[in-house]
């Protein structure tokens, strides 16, 4: 609790929080200004408030959304343990009767919290501007992918924060973390889809000669590109806001023989979809905070 006071109260916090309203809210009002013309009523109008890509900007509130959330989940988190040694404090929080993973999970927990507060605020502002300029509330089925959608969206913003800690732990220095943080976060966004498709281009046969064949080696480039949490997070968005979505990979002709093109899928089956992906995004949070948690644990923490 002391830790979230601390994050909701701060200078950093109104900082990022700005920052994110204001990232996102240039995609949402063009969108917004399109989908008044729109005057189908079962063309999901709510759900496509994030997805469409208006002409005006060039970018969607998800596109904007997958940019943004790493940067916000570092701010909070690169300095969350680093800062307290070089401030002479965090031997002295432990030499009282508090243990070393009821730290580290509680700054966890806080910057979660405080995270998931700016992304709650951010959701309410978009469906309240979609009710009052498009003038229809959502379906019980929109609110439900909505809802979703915030959920996913905070296990990967989780993800970044859980790396972000770990880089706090490793390095002494605040400057190194931030720096380490940032630049696995530009790697997993500008270089690895290069990366992934020269491996894929690498052992890919050189002719081509069947559907499998081709189906195989976009199952390989999935495969790759499905190690950056910024794809796991694009996919299982487009699953839930897209209910047209039937599949997130290539599909043969005879396992689209008999279905329905166009028509959305209900939304327990977009969950089935999407459910790899949320476990991915939800194991790599866990699996990289245990890591800070082993190495905080082994760690010398008298200054």
């Amino acid at each position: 609790m002391k830790e979230l006071a601390d994050h909701l109260s701060s200078v950093r916090m109104m900082v990022l929080t700005l920052f994110v309203l204001a990232f996102g809210a240039f995609p949402v009002a063009s969108s917004l200004q399109t989908l008044r013309t729109v005057v189908d009523p079962n063309s999901f109008l709510f759900l496509r408030i994030f997805t469409l890509e208006p002409e005006q900007v060039g970018i969607s509130f998800i596109a904007a959304l997958n940019f943004i959330i790493p940067l916000m989940a570092i701010g909070l988190g690169f300095d969350s343990v680093n800062s307290e040694f070089n401030r002479r404090t965090l031997s002295r929080v432990l030499s009282q009767p508090i243990y070393r993973d009821a730290l580290l999970l509680g700054k966890f927990l806080a910057g979660l919290a405080t995270f998931a507060v700016a992304l709650v605020a951010l959701w309410l502002i978009v469906v309240g501007a979609g009710l009052l300029l498009l003038g229809v509330p959502p379906r019980g089925v929109e609110v439900a992918r909505g809802l979703g959608f915030l959920v996913v969206a905070i296990a990967y913003g989780g993800v970044w924060l859980a790396i972000a800690m770990f880089f706090s732990v490793v390095f002494r220095s605040t400057a190194t973390s931030a720096l380490c943080a940032l630049g696995l976060w530009l790697f997993f966004f500008l270089l690895w889809p290069q990366l992934a498709s020269a491996i894929v281009s690498g052992v890919a046969p050189s002719e081509i000669r069947s559907l499998e064949e081709y189906a195989a080696v976009q199952d390989i480039a999935m495969g790759l590109m499905r190690l950056s949490p910024g794809t796991l997070f694009s996919e299982a968005v487009l699953g839930l806001l897209s209910p047209e979505t039937r599949t997130l990979g290539p599909m043969l002709p005879a396992q689209m023989r008999g279905a329905i093109m166009g028509a959305p899928l209900p939304f327990d089956q977009s969950l089935l979809l999407i459910w790899p992906q949320i476990t991915g995004l939800i194991a790599a949070m866990i699996v990289v905070f245990a890591a800070a948690y082993v190495v905080f644990q082994r760690e010398e923490v008298r200054a």
